[in-house]
């Protein structure tokens, strides 16, 4: 079952559930997908979906941070929420020593040799760990390793 179906059946089983906040939720991922769909006349893939769903979560991350800072804690709470949902049709996130391994693997295949080569590393890793592992730390850590 593709992610894109797997969000259609959640969707379906919070309607007869009558869960609000998560039916909200999924049908804001749909729009987003829908929206890509038109936006770029493609066929969504599992990949594409869950990187819309790393950007949601992202997004609401940040929300709920200004949320909490500006003393709002129920739209903080509301933000939070939605972000488990979103992130239990993401992949398992990998493990440190997990990352630390493609990492290593990464710098071998792509025989980087120092920063100029940051780039070719990035670009084998990421379709390896998108929507596993926070794309900025993963950035620091290989810039750790070259450096």
């Amino acid at each position: 079952m593709t992610l894109l179906e797997e969000l259609k059946n959640a969707m379906k089983e919070a309607m007869r559930a009558k869960e609000k906040l998560r039916l909200g939720t999924i049908r804001m991922a749909l729009a987003a997908v829908k929206q890509k769909e038109v936006d770029e006349r493609v066929e969504v893939t599992d990949s594409d979906v869950i990187a819309l769903l790393t950007k949601m979560v992202k997004q609401r991350k940040d929300a709920a941070q200004q949320f909490e800072q500006a003393g709002r804690n129920d739209l903080m709470e509301t933000e939070l929420a939605e972000i488990d949902i979103l992130s239990g049709f993401l992949p398992q996130a990998l493990s440190a020593s997990e990352l630390d391994d493609l990492i290593q693997q990464a710098l071998t295949d792509t025989q980087a040799a120092g920063m100029q080569d940051m780039g070719k590393v990035m670009a084998w890793l990421k379709p390896k760990v998108q929507g596993r592992a926070d794309m900025g730390k993963l950035s620091g850590q290989i810039k750790a390793k070259l450096g």
